[in-house]
């Protein structure tokens, strides 16, 4: 528990350093414009995106305090930039809870293909399975277990998708040395 506290307090310290702000806003301005245009409606409850790239990375880099800020900010920003639908903070929460864990299992530690695997796994089964179909529940009364066996299948088909295109992105961008000033965790 120690540990972890320690991870949230250097977290915080992240959001004092002007350059790695303008990187977070950098993160937010991509979380946005991917939400918008990297989106696909493939049912009345299933989206397909990538917003979540620019929250891992945020979370692998600053983070859990600092990626948990930005998936929140991202998704507020996204609905009073594009509103769809009425605006149900549920779906901030998720967005919250996923940049928490992005930023618990990645940051200060090495890239590997292990932890992205557990970092995605952890999101795609409690936030995005579970809870957003919750969510969608609590929003449109439809029963959980109705829900469930699509979106566990979007899920499914999902993961292994997301944990190779995170990790490639970030090993590229890493062997760039685009983060090499602000952390060393992109290695």
């Amino acid at each position: 528990m120690k540990k972890m506290r320690q991870l949230f307090a250097d977290s915080l310290g992240e959001l004092q350093d002007v350059r790695k702000l303008s990187v977070m806003a950098m993160m937010l301005a991509l979380a946005v414009v991917l939400g918008f245009y990297a989106t696909v409606q493939v049912g009345d409850f299933l989206k397909i995106g990538f917003a979540f790239i620019p929250n891992e990375l945020t979370g692998m880099l600053f983070g859990p305090a600092a990626g948990g800020l930005l998936a929140a900010l991202a998704d507020i920003v996204k609905y009073l930039v594009k509103p769809v639908g009425a605006f149900f903070p549920g779906f901030t929460v998720s967005a919250l809870l996923g940049g928490v864990i992005y930023g618990a299992v990645l940051y200060k530690r090495p890239l590997s293909l292990k932890r992205v695997i557990v970092a995605n796994a952890l999101v795609t089964v409690f936030v995005n399975l579970l809870l957003n179909t919750y969510w969608l529940t609590v929003l449109y009364g439809n029963a959980f277990g109705a829900l469930l066996p699509a979106r566990m299948l979007k899920e499914a088909i999902l993961l292994p998708i997301d944990i190779l295109l995170y990790y490639t992105i970030a090993r590229v961008l890493g062997r760039a040395r685009v983060f090499h000033s602000l952390q060393g965790a992109a290695k």
